[in-house]
């Protein structure tokens, strides 16, 4: 597919009131959960649409896929046995943007919903998030002492463009140890 060109400023202000929607299926490997929609994936409705976000680059280096998917073929993660939640569905310019109450009343929505669905694994992308909709203010980078019902947890970096804090090959590399953990705890994916 073809990628969309860089969203103008009146898209942007427009994105505001829109959303991305889950991508998900039951008994996936791993679901992946985004803190909230930024504007660039609302304009697009794709997750993680914003250029300079690593979430795709990330997922393809550390071996999940074997090529790297445009955020307009995220419907083929499926395929891999993988999907994308968020927390919050506001979109914000920044997800500094929402209130502690959204993150927790996102993090009770994203236990339903992992009880409805039952992945194997899920994954929350932000160590801030997680701590503040789980309620777990120590809460470490990794996997997570308490699964959800029989899903396990584990934590990753935030793969936005914004988290200075992890280059993209330190993403990658972040991203393959919880590859190795996850297929060391319940397997390989088998489709």
């Amino acid at each position: 597919m073809a990628k969309r060109s860089t969203p103008r400023a009146h898209e942007l202000q427009a994105a505001a009131g829109k959303g991305t929607s889950d991508i998900i299926q039951p008994h996936l490997w791993v679901l992946f959960c985004g803190i909230n929609p930024g504007l660039y994936s609302a304009i697009t409705g794709n997750h993680f649409a914003r250029p300079g976000n690593r979430f795709w680059p990330s997922l393809h280096r550390s071996g999940f896929t074997p090529r790297q998917l445009h955020p307009s073929e995220e419907h083929e993660l499926l395929d891999y046995g993988l999907g994308i939640t968020n927390i919050a569905a506001r979109t914000t310019a920044t997800a500094a943007e929402l209130s502690p109450a959204e993150i927790v009343a996102g993090g009770e929505a994203l236990r339903a919903k992992v009880a409805q669905y039952q992945p194997r694994a899920l994954a929350v992308l932000g160590i801030t998030a997680y701590r503040t909709a789980f309620q777990q203010p120590k809460a470490q980078l990794g996997r997570q002492p308490q699964p959800l019902g029989d899903t396990l947890v584990w934590v990753l970096p935030n793969p936005s463009g914004l988290n200075a804090h992890y280059t993209p090959a330190a993403l990658a590399e972040v991203f393959g140890l919880f590859r190795q953990e996850l297929t060391a705890a319940i397997g390989p994916y088998q489709p």
